[in-house]
């Protein structure tokens, strides 16, 4: 496993430790200004190390939230503390948190022996302090011989001020804000109901454990943005938590976990769809990928777990296929095995046929010469003694493509959908969703 937290070569960055429950989360959302980390009053909410770029006053640094590390930790636990521990090691500077009210741990002292060893500048942070009273208590904390303990309350924000103050003193000196990047890598979304292989699929691209892994359903919460070379090129991967039924019933951080989902896919050019090929496809997967779709986001299909899949399970999924996603027969689809590797390669070549059909243009001329041949081949049908009649179109924009078709008369949405297919029989569209809009003329009132 790699020790190396990629973020982009520019910022330097601080890692926020502390053991479970103890305001991590809170704190990152305080530093960045705003609601990213999930935050629910049960440990180990927080799997991932999770980067999020801050800025204070006129500094810029990347705040990196870990789960909480736990000495004694066994099983998925285990891997959440290795990845804290992996975050020690690639940042240049960590932010220690420990909980005021409670005072120092043995697992607190297990920390910091950590942070001795990893010979890092630390800033301790006793959070959770309301009063003058907390204060008293956190002076405590100077026996853990990390210096002086900056009294902070992430929920309220006092002493964030002072606290920021000394993180930057801690950091090396970081470029002033940069302009977006242009022609940056593209944005790939993994998305997928829960425990379907996205984390594993993240991993095995990585090439490196980057994002914690069980077989517990659920195991990412937050979206895990991670910069891959691949294919010789660099890409940005979002690993997002599980999609559930519907948002309204999932609760606590799932429900925040749903929505930061969805803002992922928003976020992305082209979202890779993972779903089990070994089962069954279910009501949750075709919703997701109609989501994508209606979301105008490119779309790649992936059938994961293909070591599982045998003849007789072949022949039932391409039946499924036929059933289920009719609406997105244009998407690529792939076979792969997460877990080994196996056909991951392909993913790439799929996702650029599944980019140029979202970006593809296609001149006016040419367009409305597609648009003449396909009315004198198969003309809109009478209906009450009227025929209306495709006048010319246009395409208005691309990713996704989206056409405006002047006609004399409202097309029936049967026609609509036989322009869409006739598009994609003469210039392909592989792996976008196309949107396509009607304009009627007005009658002239006499």
């Amino acid at each position: 496993m790699s020790d190396v937290i990629d973020t982009g070569g520019r910022l330097p960055v601080l890692a926020v430790i502390g053991r479970p429950n103890v305001g991590k989360s809170t704190l990152v959302n305080r530093i960045i200004g705003r609601r990213e980390a999930v935050v629910e009053d049960v440990p180990g909410v927080t799997r991932d190390r999770v980067p999020y770029e801050a800025n204070w006053n006129g500094r810029y640094f990347t705040v990196v939230d870990t789960g909480g590390w736990d000495p004694d930790a066994r099983g998925l636990a285990e891997r959440i503390a290795a990845q804290a521990e992996i975050a020690i090691q690639a940042a240049d500077a960590v932010l220690f948190v420990v909980d005021a009210n409670v005072g120092i741990t043995d697992a607190d002292e297990a920390v910091v022996r950590i942070l001795r060893a990893a010979d890092k500048p630390v800033v301790l942070a006793a959070n959770k302090v309301d009063d003058q009273r907390g204060e008293m208590e956190a002076a405590g904390l100077w026996n853990l011989g990390l210096g002086e303990p900056y009294p902070v309350s992430a929920l309220h924000g006092r002493g964030s001020g002072d606290l920021l103050d000394a993180v930057l003193e801690a950091l090396p000196e970081a470029p002033g804000e940069e302009e977006e990047e242009v022609g940056g890598p593209r944005r790939v979304a993994i998305v997928g109901k829960p425990n379907v292989g996205k984390s594993s699929l993240l991993n095995i691209l990585a090439r490196e454990e980057r994002v914690v892994v069980d077989d517990a359903s659920g195991t990412t919460v937050d979206p895990v943005d991670e910069l891959i070379t691949l294919g010789g090129r660099e890409w940005r991967f979002i690993d997002t938590a599980g999609i559930r039924r519907k948002v309204r019933e999932a609760s606590g951080h799932e429900y925040y976990a749903s929505l930061r989902t969805n803002t992922a896919i928003e976020r992305a050019e082209v979202a890779v769809m993972i779903v089990e090929a070994d089962k069954p496809l279910t009501e949750q997967d075709t919703r997701i990928i109609t989501s994508v779709a209606e979301t105008g986001r490119a779309l790649v299909i992936a059938f994961n777990k293909w070591d599982l899949v045998d003849e007789e399970r072949q022949y039932y999924l391409e039946r499924e296929i036929e059933r289920e996603l009719v609406q997105v027969q244009w998407a690529p689809r792939i076979n792969i095995t997460a877990r080994t590797g196996w056909h991951v390669d392909r993913l790439v070549r799929a996702i650029d046929s599944a980019l140029e059909g979202w970006e593809t243009r296609i001149g006016t001329g040419a367009f409305n010469s597609f648009l003449g041949r396909m009315v004198a081949e198969h003309p809109h049908p009478v209906r009450g003694g009227k025929q209306p009649k495709v006048l010319f179109g246009t395409q208005a924009s691309v990713a996704p493509p989206t056409f405006v078709l002047f006609t004399s008369g409202k097309l029936e949405a049967g026609y609509m959908r036989y322009i869409e297919r006739r598009l994609r029989e003469h210039f392909g569209f592989v792996g976008t969703p196309i949107h396509i809009t009607q304009r009627p003329r007005e009658k002239r009132k006499r």
